[in-house]
């Protein structure tokens, strides 16, 4: 079947949610404020902001070879130079293609945080948001068909997690799936393509993305950091849970194993050495760099996530860095002259 042609292509969902009005207008929080008048000045067009002029050839090295999960091995020693360029297509093309998915879920998932959030400051950054991913679904979906010829279903990992995300009930579910997992990951994922591609466009496109990206996961920091205060010790449990989880699928979708199969490769074979490979081990790894440490910041690191944090290899970054919020908000008040920001 022609990949660019999904045997289904409109998918419907059955999805319980609660729609709150907030009728005080009152703004009391004041750094989502400034996160929503951010929103409104860094707007961009896609369409004038990057060169689209810029020719892709997709068959280049448009990312180094050595982040391919085969790099290096018998495998990879036997291919041709035609099935080598085949290879490098293939795999941006799918890279490329999930992150188009995924920011698709994102302005689905945006749109439902401005029905079901209870705060009037949070609905109107929400509403900034879904304009950012409407644009980054447009950027990435002109890039992939313009650039790359060619299309990647959704990865069935992204693709659980994406559904978990839609239809669960809860708002904050909806936060912590998507701006703080998703988007953290993302996060840190354009900003290894942004400083290893060789491609002007795709290095520029990745680039004016995580400018929104950093806001929107500021964002899922400062509205869970105040819910999650009085949350239950349960309650607290079952979130710890889901972040595991989608860590998990986050983790395995990076495999690429409809790559390996598209290529008439061993699939198999080539997933174990992707994992294997010391090289996308450490990207693999470092994805998680964004998200470990406003997962703490939440106060969902109890000593059992560090427990299972520790066995997907990313706990040390428990104590790498403090969360992006808390340096900005720092900053922000040294450039104050030390005055304390009020929430």
């Amino acid at each position: 079947m022609d990949r660019s042609q999904p045997e289904h292509p409109v998918e419907h969902l059955q999805v319980a949610l609660d729609i709150v009005y907030n009728w005080q207008y009152d703004t009391t929080r004041r750094q989502l404020m400034r996160l929503y008048e951010n929103a409104k000045r860094d707007q961009w067009n896609a369409t004038s902001r990057l060169d689209w002029s810029i020719d892709v050839d997709p068959h280049s090295e448009l990312v180094p070879d050595m982040a391919l999960g085969i790099f290096g091995t018998e495998m990879w020693d036997r291919l041709t130079m035609p099935e080598r360029e085949r290879l490098r297509h293939e795999a941006i093309t799918w890279q490329l293609c999930q992150f188009l998915h995924g920011e698709q879920g994102a302005l689905l998932a945006t749109a439902q945080i401005v029905d079901a959030v209870p705060w009037f400051e949070a609905k109107q950054y929400g509403a900034s948001q879904v304009m950012d991913e409407a644009r980054h679904v447009e950027a990435f979906r002109r890039f992939v068909r313009d650039k790359l010829g060619h299309e990647y279903p959704i990865n069935a990992q992204l693709k659980r997690l994406l559904d978990t995300i839609l239809t669960d009930s809860r708002w904050d579910i909806k936060f912590l799936g998507m701006q703080i997992m998703v988007e953290g990951l993302a996060l840190a994922a354009f900003g290894t393509m942004r400083d290893s591609t060789s491609n002007t466009l795709l290095r520029d496109l990745t680039a004016a993305v995580m400018e929104d990206e950093a806001r929107h996961v500021a964002f899922g920091v400062l509205a869970l950091r105040e819910f999650y205060q009085n949350l239950s010790e349960q309650a607290r449990a079952e979130r710890e849970d889901f972040v595991y989880e989608a860590a998990v699928l986050m983790r395995d979708r990076l495999l690429n194993r409809e790559v390996w199969e598209n290529m008439g490769l061993d699939a198999d074979a080539c997933v174990a050495a992707a994992v294997a490979s010391p090289i996308n081990q450490e990207f693999r790894r470092r994805l998680f760099s964004k998200i470990v440490p406003n997962v703490k910041s939440l106060g969902l690191l109890s000593e059992r996530q560090r427990q299972r944090f520790a066995a997907l290899g990313i706990l040390e970054f428990e104590d790498n860095t403090t969360s992006d919020v808390d340096q900005a908000l720092a900053e922000e008040q040294r450039l104050q002259g030390g005055v304390a920001i009020p929430a």
